[in-house]
């Protein structure tokens, strides 16, 4: 974009950030401004810090009657970057992946943040830009000038030569003459410009934005053109040293060259000696102002307050300093029985005590005040129900029934036995396995050519087999007895978050033959309404 900037304004570093001013002068930078580039940015990070800056954006210098602001005083609060998600000023480095949008920090960010506010009122101001117009150059735009040296900058000669741009061709005015290309008196030229803002009639041609003239160097010309404006003396730097005599400077600008052409000779730079703490020796160390004092150690009653200062310049002699760095006194804060319960915010809740279905989870804070002070009621924990994704419940099933009776009275067959679902499976429980089982038997082998006797008692067997399978299908069968159908299912125990469903079924008859023992009244359960309250 260096196309469109106009100046690029680079400032010594201040390094850590939290160090005080009185301790090292403020940065500071000088830069341009034009009539089409008059917006400044700005964007410093914090050192130390995960990614916090201060900054500015588009601030705009130009005032709406076309003159330059004199001063911009602004207080800055702090930016998050969003590449690295550290909560205080010295946090490990932990990249935000992937990375968010720039934004500004608050109050409630995170307990650890040292901005932190458990009332979420608005964010600490870190810093404070200073933005002061401190000279004007060439040509301005203002209609009415606002102070005196506006008025000697917008001074310019008045044009004798009849205008003859077209009314269709809109120009701004000129600029102020260039110095002449001879610095003696051999004929030289000097030049001045103006810019074409638009042109209406298009087959209308415009004049030139350039205009030359002759002119001759210094001294040369009869008439006194060599005058130049020059602008107030900009503030004096700091002192080259710390401690005894060194040198100082400050600078102006030329506001307007001479008519002629000629340059202008007067300085835009002066230097001059300056005295720093004159009774320092070899051996004394220089100090910086004492900073503000601490918070009290005592939130009532008595306590200790200490404030610091730093070591702004080490004894040149290389000897230690013995100047205290610290000091401390007593303070005194309101009675203690006012206020005798002080608590920290809520910590986060805590996981819930179970990984599925219902649990409890829990959250603490601390108790600041001493005890001391008195009794304090307040509740140091909480516990509230949690609830998670219903628990897998497996396939249930009954004992397996007693194996029935071959069902062949000779030679190969087979028997078998069962068992019931008491429970299906629900939430991704374990599938229910096979309900029914069978394997080979054999009685006797069976004879080629039974007598008549035999046969008579077969018949008579599977004539009476016959009748009791028709009495047994009057009702469901199970081995060894005839059992009622199986009763409604009764109302759910709960609306909402897993009850129980149960039915009944109970036996009709038990057959006198039978060998089983597991013919009596069954019962089967189910879950009903799952979904949460």
């Amino acid at each position: 974009q260096s196309d469109e900037v106009l100046t690029v304004i680079k400032a010594k570093a201040q390094w850590p950030a939290w160090q005080p001013l009185n301790v090292r002068a403020a940065p500071s930078a000088e830069f341009s401004v034009d009539r089409t580039r008059h917006l400044m940015s700005f964007l410093t990070m914090m050192g130390p810090s995960p990614d916090w800056n201060v900054g500015l954006s588009a601030e705009d210098l130009c005032t709406k009657e076309c003159g330059w602001v004199q001063k911009v005083v602004q207080d800055l609060i702090p930016w998050d970057a969003g590449t690295d998600s550290g909560v205080t000023y010295e946090s490990p480095n932990k990249p935000t992946i992937p990375q968010e949008k720039i934004r500004p920090l608050t109050s409630l960010d995170h307990p650890q943040s040292p901005f932190y506010d458990p009332e979420g009122g608005s964010i600490t101001q870190v810093a404070r830009v200073v933005i002061e117009r401190i000279a004007r150059k060439g040509e301005q735009c203002n209609i009415v000038p606002d102070n005196v040296d506006d008025i000697v900058a917008d001074l310019a000669p008045e044009e004798k030569d009849e205008d003859d741009t077209p009314e269709t061709c809109i120009y701004s005015n000129w600029s102020p003459w260039s110095a002449c290309s001879s610095s003696t008196c051999d004929k030289g030229k000097r030049m001045r410009q103006r810019m074409l803002k638009a042109q209406l009639d298009l087959s209308v041609p415009c004049p030139d934005t350039q205009d030359f003239q002759p002119c001759m160097g210094p001294g040369c010309s009869d008439e006194d053109g060599s005058t130049c404006t020059m602008s107030e003396w900009i503030t004096w730097s700091p002192c080259s040293i710390s401690c005894g005599t060194g040198m100082r400077s400050r600078e102006r600008y030329v506001k307007q060259f001479p008519e002629d052409g000629s340059v202008c000779t007067l300085p835009t730079e002066e230097t001059e000696k300056c005295t720093v703490n004159e009774e320092c020796s070899p051996s004394s160390c220089l100090m910086t102002e004492w900073g503000e004092w601490d918070e009290c150690s005592a939130t009532c009653g008595m306590g200790m307050k200490k404030r610091h200062r730093m070591i702004k310049m080490s004894p040149a002699d290389g000897s230690m300093c013995k100047a205290e760095t610290s000091q401390a006194e007593k303070c005194m804060m309101p009675e203690c029985h006012t206020i005798p319960c002080l608590l920290s915010p809520w910590s986060e809740w805590s996981d819930c005590s179970v990984t599925c279905g219902k649990g409890m989870r829990t959250r603490q804070r601390m108790l600041k005040s001493l005890a001391e002070l008195g009794d304090c009621n307040e509740d140091l924990e909480q516990v509230e129900k949690c609830m998670l994704p219903e628990c897998p419940i497996d396939c249930e099933l009954t004992e397996w029934s007693q194996w029935s009776e071959c069902n062949k009275s000779c030679g190969k067959g087979h028997v078998i036995r069962t068992r019931m679902i008491q429970m299906e499976p629900q939430f991704g429980g374990a599938p229910c396995p096979e309900t029914v089982q069978r394997k080979k038997c054999r009685i006797r082998k069976c004879l080629r050519n039974p007598s008549i006797q035999k046969l008579r008692w077969r018949e008579a067997r599977e004539s009476r087999r016959s009748e009791q399978l028709k009495e047994e299908s009057e009702g469901e069968q199970f081995p060894g007895c005839r059992m009622h159908p199986w009763t409604a299912w009764s109302e759910c125990t709960k609306l909402c978050g897993g009850g129980i469903q149960e039915r009944y079924m109970t036996v009709k008859k038990r057959f006198k033959s039978s060998q089983f023992t597991s013919c009596k009244d069954k019962k089967e359960i189910r879950a009903c309404n799952v979904h949460p309250c």
